[in-house]
């Protein structure tokens, strides 16, 4: 038997009260553990099952709750129908009909559900001698062979869920975290308040956090096993789901079928297969044949059509991994092998890539150049072609943010701490090879796993691209007036992308060691560490730019000595980024082909505005 909380509005049934939801054509096995809430409509409670516990909250007659998904507006009235109810709490004001078994739940308040094959939850239970419970929830991103297990709740962000599945090499941290994820004694699975689940066939161990603000909406899903969804959530048409955890304003939808996931905030997924992978907030992966196995894209990324990203393994085993840093596009019908790594913004043309790459340089363009047989890689290929792009990508992430909450905190600018230390790098290592050259083609090692050459790209205007990226950076952040004169900081070279948001190393480093000496000892209190970090993170992303400007002039990348050429330097930037995203976006506003599908300009406009 499982143990619920007794709300203290709730009552036993007095015998008149019994007789009156038999004449309803209401059964139970035990109405002695049937209670309802103080000035419940029992007039709302009609035809159903009731066995073991059963809570009925407040339902008032003639009233409705209202569910829309997909155009289709659906309006039931308050109450319980037609529906098999085993130990479950039903929330007030709810609509519950044709539930053909709800079983070990508790369901929030406001909640709709309709035409469910089954919605069927775990009883938490002592499994041995030191009294813990064995965790809900199980998913295994990143990694086929399951080594990277984590074990989601309610409230975890997809931060903290990163950080457990990534440092694997601690078991004293493992130890801790997986002991601040189990379960007490009794306890079952939860609907949000507000949840609306229509036309499913089957759901078991399932968890919403779903408000009335920012609800949960699952609509004619054929299966949903073991999954957490937080708020905002629409699980959609087709879906099949099993070990999957939903950051909040999360969209599955279109025969998606996806197991052993985490799925960052703001994401879209449909039409496509995707499979123990750890995705940051922001992803966008909509067309048939997308294909997606153990990997971590680290967010604001996007899978054309056709693409298969790590579909071959290399080794005698399914464990290879694919990382790559926020702003990856493989472009339509790319390849890629296991174990590859991308760096920041890196945009793969359409090929079958024969090898392992391991990409250094973010900003990128790379090619797969068959007729050369060679790797080709154009750094800084944003800055340089795609400026409307880069720029379109720091307005149009923050833009469709519809996140009410925001618990996991997301940097959406591609010019951060982050990308700002790979470009540096890149820069320096652009310096280096041209040094060293000694012919017009410019080649680098380490980036391909064969003996073919890799191919670097106008070298030389990527050292000028790379500088003014990071001068822009520099200048969103800090004022002229005051960059000199506080350049002596020292910098800090590390940074970390945690679930979308960004943290010094350092920092990361004493959050794990607070959680192994359980100086933090639960998901809230990992929480409200990242949140004091996230308010000190403009403080120390100013600092930083300070630091990379100081870094740029004892380079001698930068010839600026006073304020007034400092002030001009950034002039001459601004004024770059505005021509070239007009000039960039212009190309396609006089496309001729662009216009061809049109009978006139006047029609172009009337579908383009």
């Amino acid at each position: 038997m499982m143990t619920q909380h007794v709300n203290p509005t709730l009552h036993t049934l007095s015998q008149q009260e019994i007789v009156q939801l038999q004449t309803q054509g209401n059964t139970a096995d035990n109405w002695t553990a049937i209670r309802v809430a103080e000035g419940c409509d029992l007039t709302t409670i009609q035809r159903n099952r009731l066995c073991g516990a059963v809570h009925i909250g407040t339902m008032q007659a003639n009233q409705t709750v209202q569910s829309e998904a997909d155009g289709i507006n659906l309006s039931l009235p308050e109450g319980v129908y037609d529906s098999h109810l085993s130990n479950c709490t039903i929330g007030a004001h709810s609509a519950v009909h044709q539930v053909r078994l709800l079983r070990n739940y508790i369901i929030g308040d406001h909640c709709l559900l309709y035409n469910i094959g089954e919605l069927v939850g775990r009883v938490a239970k002592v499994e041995n001698d030191n009294g813990t419970c064995a965790p809900f929830h199980s998913v295994s991103p990143m990694n086929e062979c399951g080594g990277r297990t984590i074990h989601p709740v309610m409230g975890m962000t997809i931060g903290m869920a990163y950080l457990w599945a990534r440092y694997r090499g601690r078991p004293q941290l493992m130890a801790q975290m997986e002991a601040m994820s189990r379960p007490s004694a009794g306890q079952v699975n939860h609907l949000g308040a507000g949840t609306h689940l229509r036309n499913c066939v089957s759901v078991r161990n399932v968890d919403t956090t779903s408000t009335m603000q920012d609800p949960v909406c699952i609509d004619s899903s054929l299966m949903l096993n073991d999954v957490v969804a937080a708020g905002g959530c629409h699980i959609g048409v087709g879906v099949i789901a099993e070990h999957v955890m939903l950051g909040e304003h999360v969209s599955l939808g279109e025969g998606l079928r996806i197991n052993d996931c985490v799925v960052g905030d703001n994401s879209t997924l449909c039409r496509c297969e995707v499979g123990c992978s750890f995705i940051f907030p922001a992803h966008e992966q909509h067309h048939n044949n997308s294909f997606l196995i153990a990997a971590l894209i680290q967010g604001q990324s996007n899978l054309a059509a056709g693409a298969t990203v790590g579909s071959n393994h290399n080794s005698r085993t399914a464990d290879g991994e694919l990382a790559a840093g926020r702003g990856f596009w493989p472009g339509l019908c790319t390849s890629l092998k296991h174990s590859s790594r991308f760096a920041s913004y890196c945009l793969l043309s359409k090929a079958d890539y024969p090898y392992e790459l391991n990409i250094r340089y973010p900003f990128a363009l790379i090619s797969n150049n068959t007729s050369r047989n060679q790797l080709e890689v154009m750094p800084a290929y944003w800055w340089m072609y795609n400026m409307y792009a880069l720029d379109r990508c720091s307005r149009k992430f923050a833009a469709r943010d519809k996140r009410i909450s925001k618990q996991q905190h997301v940097e959406f600018a591609p010019l951060a701490p982050d990308t700002a230390e790979e470009v540096l790098e890149a820069l320096l290592d652009l310096q280096q090879l041209l040094h060293n050259s000694t012919s017009d083609t410019i080649t680098a090692a380490g980036m391909e796993n064969s003996k073919r050459p890799t191919v670097v790209l106008k070298a030389d205007h990527a050292i000028k691209a790379y500088t003014q990226m990071l001068l822009y950076y520099i200048l969103q952040h800090i004022d002229a007036n005051d960059a000199l004169s506080l350049s002596n900081e020292p910098r800090e070279t590390q940074w970390e992308n945690v679930g979308g948001q960004i943290v010094a190393t350092h920092d990361v480093e004493h959050l794990l060691s607070d959680i192994e000496n359980q100086r933090l000892l639960s998901w809230q209190e990992v929480g409200r560490r990242l949140d004091a970090l996230w308010q000190d993170y403009p403080t120390q992303r100013a600092r930083h730019a300070r630091a990379i400007l100081k870094e740029l002039r004892a380079k001698y990348l930068l010839q600026a000595d006073t304020t007034e050429q400092l002030q001009a330097e950034f002039s001459k930037v601004q004024e770059y980024v505005a021509q070239q995203i007009a000039l960039t976006r212009q190309k396609d506003e006089d496309n001729p082909f662009r216009k061809s599908t049109y009978l006139s300009e006047d029609e172009r406009k009337a579908v383009l505005g």
